[in-house]
């Protein structure tokens, strides 16, 4: 029998873990829709703080539960640490996206756009592997999946360190240099953020045994 089930029904972790990674990837795919469309408005902002503090209210209930109760499906720090994680991924894109439009970056950009894109993939695969967490004693599928974040990550350092060279030799602006270096290494973090996740994820795995 899966070690979930002796888990008081009344706190129910892994159904809002779940619940946190739905909203996270709700988050990228919004943000992802404003990057291919190249607009960071009030609605648009509007729609990302709403977002942003439904994830904080799931976080909240996640950290309420664990502080009223004495059974837990894995090590508290781990709950601690995976709840903050996967809200500081949501409140990096709220961040990210209050910045674009706070300096007025408007238009297409096709490094935002590429950016929105493996973040996107790192967080679906992120999902995967918080959703496995109910099952570990098939741990197979959470491995390939922080294998996978892991490989984005790599890619997004490569990337950042591309864009920002590229930015540095086409842009005058000095102004505009700092702007969007800033955006870059912010969008950067967000799939160290996410590698971070996974961390911890493979850790909890290691501990269950």
């Amino acid at each position: 029998m899966p070690f979930y089930k002796f888990i008081p029904h009344e706190i129910k972790f892994f159904d809002l873990f779940d619940r946190q990674a739905d909203k996270m990837v709700e988050a990228v795919i919004c943000f992802k829709e404003f990057a291919e469309k190249g607009i960071f408005d009030d609605s648009c902002i509007e729609r990302m703080r709403l977002l942003e503090h439904q994830s904080d209210s799931i976080a909240h209930d996640i950290i309420d539960s664990l502080n009223r109760t004495f059974i837990t499906p894995f090590d508290r720090e781990d709950i601690h640490s995976l709840t903050n994680k996967l809200d500081d991924v949501v409140d990096l894109i709220y961040a990210i996206s209050k910045r674009m439009r706070l300096y007025k970056l408007k238009g297409k950009n096709a490094d935002v756009q590429e950016f929105s894109r493996l973040i996107m993939q790192s967080v679906q695969s992120l999902s995967i592997a918080i959703k496995g967490l109910r099952n570990h004693r098939q741990p197979q599928t959470i491995q390939q999946a922080c294998i996978e974040i892991n490989k984005i990550e790599n890619i997004s350092d490569q990337l950042r360190d591309v864009v920002i060279q590229r930015l540095f030799k086409s842009k005058k602006d000095p102004i505009a240099i700092i702007k969007w270096k800033e955006i870059y290494e912010l969008l950067e973090t967000v799939l160290d953020v996410c590698e971070d996740v996974s961390n911890i994820v493979v850790s909890i795995l290691v501990k269950q045994g």
